[in-house]
């Protein structure tokens, strides 16, 4: 029971919602506008502490200092491995607990120090030129999930009552550029499309994440601005997913609906028309427009309440108005901050992210006994930009790939270093050319080596978000996908020389190298690796580590196999659309070992449609090294009514299997990975023959030509009526 000097909010035995609720009843309108900015003020006398809600840990808790940072999203996505990535969501929050009370303990409660924390992004990787593309899990809605869940699980916690840190699904929906667009781009996309790709990943966070807090996009979708849309928000969000959380506008997104968008005159009207359809927090100013929007009648009052008594609910589910002893989480030391154990799970996640393309004549692993000279060359080499990615913390130490590798060599090695070019053209300078030191250099280097290893690709500094990348030739995204002309000359020089090559890219997403595929022995891709990235690739180059990634994207030969940037229809994108010949198919992977199925099962051949069915395969490796495989289980619908995907993911799991080892490796199929989104955008089940393919790669020609045959498949057989089921 409340007192005067105890009131209902302080009673930890009510519910949150109870106590949020009397907590608001309490308020101000005044009171209440200031706690939706992002920015929100303190409230002494309602007990009420000042709190930024902007935080950012997309692989690391992000601009707060020094602290641990994994390898970049579509890195850890690379990985396919959902338990490692819970576990980094644990590490990373741990690591802003114990950031977070210090702070608060010295008085500091700014921004990038509290605990509500933007991130993941499970956005579509749709197309490879947009700038972001690297701060998601990729093409894929199902493996875009599953991760996504894993990572949200990681960050909150387990605890029945508290969480840990509130982790938030962004940006809500559809969104993937273009960059310098996005402020007034109105998305044109179908039900079918929305409900098939783009909803799917936001859905299975909230409904089976259950993640706390939601970002609105910045731009429209079918005329609707994300942010103030009753459809999305409220009726796809809230009344058919049931979330419980915050929702919020991504930064400066409701200045855009007068001034981007145009579907408002003013911030009043911006402000009415968001808090209304059910955006909470204002990441901006506008929302200060809040009290002159109700007192002239723009806004009624009670959407004023709803939107605080959700942020007082998530303030408190994260035990911001309880005693210290009884949330276990204030108890995480600071000392837990960048701690070795941290280091080595980012050098664990950094290997399973990386890679192998190619590997003619077994050139990998190098032998170091053999090697008396090598040559690290490329822009790429000994940068910490293409470690860190964007949205990183500080390392307190980091390991670029020249430092990487010559701390494996074998003492005595020669370890030549050049540079060779810049990473990208730069109008109006000869970096490349007849008489360039940088190239002369590096082809010096090069002829003294007995292997190069070319360090190239992409860097954030020319992908990433608008505003952020000076560099960019698209404003963050880019407009072209191979490699820039100055990069391309550097390795056609250095392949000149003879020298066998060894290329690592640095990318956060896929680059056309359809030269180098041909003209270079070794290919290993390591995206942004992290702090402990030049570590990870080296023990890769040197066999200490065998590589067991797989692509979250595909990697298509040219530009010319993509349609318009703007153009946000799933025809002709992405391996369950794309009609041509990839590069690199999206899942594909190369291993020092070799992995052979065998056995595959169904629990049945016939059922009725609405039931499960379960699937084993027996995968055993019979090479002469202990390796990770990733069984990937893919689900095709040869006579759907409706288009439906070339083949679709449906279950997948990365197995570590020592030499000569067999494991059975089992699934699930339900009643919703068997279903279709039809013609008018509705989830349904039909009768008819479903064909099941298991193995280490996608269907598909590409994937038989670059690694051996190790897919098996069946087909079973739904009876009975068409059955729709919900979203």
């Amino acid at each position: 029971m409340s007192t005067p000097e105890s009131p209902r909010y302080l009673d930890t035995s009510l519910s949150f919602r109870d106590r949020a609720e009397d907590l608001v009843s309490r308020m101000t309108l005044r009171d209440k506008a200031s706690q939706m900015i992002h920015a929100s003020s303190g409230i002494p006398h309602l007990h009420i502490d000042e709190y930024n809600w902007w935080n950012e840990c997309l692989h690391g808790v992000a601009r707060a200092g020094v602290a641990t940072v994994f390898p970049q999203a579509i890195g850890m996505a690379a990985s396919w491995n959902i338990p490692l990535l819970k576990q980094v969501g644990t590490a990373v929050s741990d690591e802003a607990r114990a950031k977070h009370h210090e702070s608060a303990r010295q008085g500091n409660r700014g921004i990038y120090q509290g605990l509500t924390y933007w991130s993941p992004n499970i956005n579509i990787f749709r197309d490879p030129r947009w700038g972001r593309g690297h701060e998601t899990y990729g093409e894929c809605p199902f493996l875009t999930a599953r991760l996504g869940i894993a990572y949200i699980r990681g960050l909150q916690g387990d605890h029945p009552k508290y969480l840990k840190v509130c982790a938030n699904a962004k940006h809500y929906a559809a969104h993937s550029g273009p960059e310098p667009e996005r402020h007034e781009f109105d998305v044109q996309v179908s039900e079918k499309d929305l409900r098939e790709t783009y909803l799917v990943a936001f859905r299975d966070c909230v409904i089976e994440g259950e993640v706390g807090s939601v970002m609105g996009a910045y731009n429209r979708i079918n005329g609707e601005p994300c942010c103030c849309s009753k459809r999305f928000i409220q009726d796809i969000l809230r009344d058919e997913w049931g979330f419980k959380g915050y929702f919020h506008s991504d930064c400066g997104a409701i200045r855009d609906l007068h001034a981007g968008h145009k579907v408002t005159a003013d911030g009043r009207e911006s402000t009415a028309a968001a808090v209304r359809w059910g955006c909470d927090l204002n990441c901006g100013e506008v929302y200060r427009d809040l009290e002159e929007a109700v007192k002239t009648g723009l806004l009624e009052e009670d959407f004023v309440d709803q939107a605080v008594v959700n942020l007082m609910t998530m303030r408190m589910r994260l035990g911001m108005f309880d005693p210290s002893e009884e949330v276990p989480y204030t108890r995480i030391p600071y000392e837990v901050n960048d701690c070795e154990e941290h280091h080595a799970l980012a050098l664990e996640m950094a290997r399973e992210s990386i890679v192998l393309l190619k590997n003619d004549d077994d050139m990998l692993p190098l032998d170091r006994n053999a090697i008396k000279s090598i040559a690290v060359i490329g822009p790429n080499a000994d940068s910490m930009d293409v470690l860190v990615g964007n949205y990183f913390g500080t390392p307190s130490r980091h390991v670029t790939l020249l430092q990487g590798i010559q701390n494996a060599v074998k003492p005595g090695t020669r370890v030549w270093y050049a540079e060779g070019s810049s990473l990208f053209d730069q109008p109006g300078t000869p970096w490349v050319g007849k008489g360039n030191r940088r190239l002369g250099e590096a082809v010096a280097a090069a002829e003294r080596a007995d292997v190069v290893i070319l360090c190239m690709g992409l860097s954030p500094r020319v992908e990433g978000e608008e505003g952020d990348v000076a560099n960019s030739d698209g404003g963050g995204d880019r407009v072209r996908i191979d490699l820039y002309d100055c990069q391309q000359e550097l390795l056609e020089a250095v392949h000149a020389t003879g020298t066998p090559i060894v290329m690592v890219l640095c990318n956060g997403s896929a680059v056309a190298i359809s030269w180098a595929d041909a003209n270079v022995p070794a290919i290993v891709e390591a995206w942004y690796p992290g702090g402990e990235g030049g570590r990870a690739v080296a023990e890769v180059l040197f066999g200490d580590y065998c590589p067991g990634g797989r692509l979250p994207v595909t990697f298509y030969k040219s530009m010319d196999d993509l349609p318009p940037f703007t153009d946000y229809a799933m025809a002709g994108r992405t391996y369950r659309y794309f009609e041509g010949e990839p590069l690199y198919p999206f899942g594909f992977g190369l291993s020092y070992t070799q992995f052979a199925y065998s056995d595959l099962r169904l629990s049945a051949r016939e059922m009725a449609v609405g039931a499960s069915v379960d699937v084993s395969i027996t995968v055993t490796n019979i090479g002469d090294c202990d390796g990770d495989e990733v069984v990937q289980l893919y689900l095709r619908d040869p006579e759907a009514s409706s288009e439906t995907p070339r083949h679709e993911l449906r279950g997948f799991e990365r197995v570590k299997l020592t030499a000569g080892e067999s494991r059975v490796v089992h699934f699930t199929l339900t009643p919703r990975h068997m279903s279709l989104i039809d013609d008018a955008g509705r989830r349904v089940l039909e009768p008819g023959q479903l064909q099941v393919f298991v193995g280490g790669r996608q269907p598909g020609p590409r994937s038989e030509t670059l690694v051996a045959s190790n897919l098996l498949d069946d087909a079973f057989q739904l009876t009975g009526l068409p059955q729709t089921l919900a979203y």
